[in-house]
């Protein structure tokens, strides 16, 4: 008998995640979420439709191992939206390689006939919005891991 998989199942392994549908995108959303990147990681390939960020990505799934041995680490990761027909940018400078952004979450707000956003939505209220033609967005690990510079987790304090 198998059973579902686990968050933590990934943790040795690096992450290779499609999504083709808002559930699949809820996911890689909740891995990228914390990542950290400038304004030169995000590029645009209007040709190709294609928008992708090169980003550090916070390894959520080995959360619970490294809070035992206090080595929290990143990985290197490209999340690629394609089918990008238009990008809308707010309070974001892809030119500014000094301003580091945080990625807070990937979004999909629906349109007709399977159309729709996809919004990152960025620490600081800084967002791009791809109007896209469908869901299709992949995020890969593409680099070793490496111990976090802070060493410790993100956290987001509710006041």
């Amino acid at each position: 008998m198998t059973g579902d998989a686990r968050f933590e199942d990934g943790a040795d392994q690096p992450v290779r995640l499609a999504a083709l549908d808002a559930e699949d995108l809820r996911v890689i959303s909740a891995l990228a979420q914390d990542s950290v990147l400038t304004g030169p990681d995000l590029t645009y390939d209007a040709p190709r439709r294609r928008f992708a960020l090169l980003i550090n990505r916070f390894r959520w799934e080995d959360r619970d191992r490294a809070a035992k041995a206090g080595d929290y680490e990143r990985v290197r990761s490209l999340l690629v939206v394609h089918d990008v027909l238009a990008v809308a940018r707010q309070g974001i400078d892809p030119t500014d390689k000094d301003a580091v952004l945080s990625l807070l979450a990937v979004e999909f707000t629906a349109g007709p006939d399977g159309t729709g956003d996809i919004t990152l939505v960025f620490a600081g209220d800084g967002a791009v919005k791809l109007s896209v033609e469908c869901v299709d967005v992949v995020l890969s690990d593409v680099t070793r891991p490496y111990r976090a510079p802070a060493r410790r987790a993100p956290d987001h304090k509710i006041d």
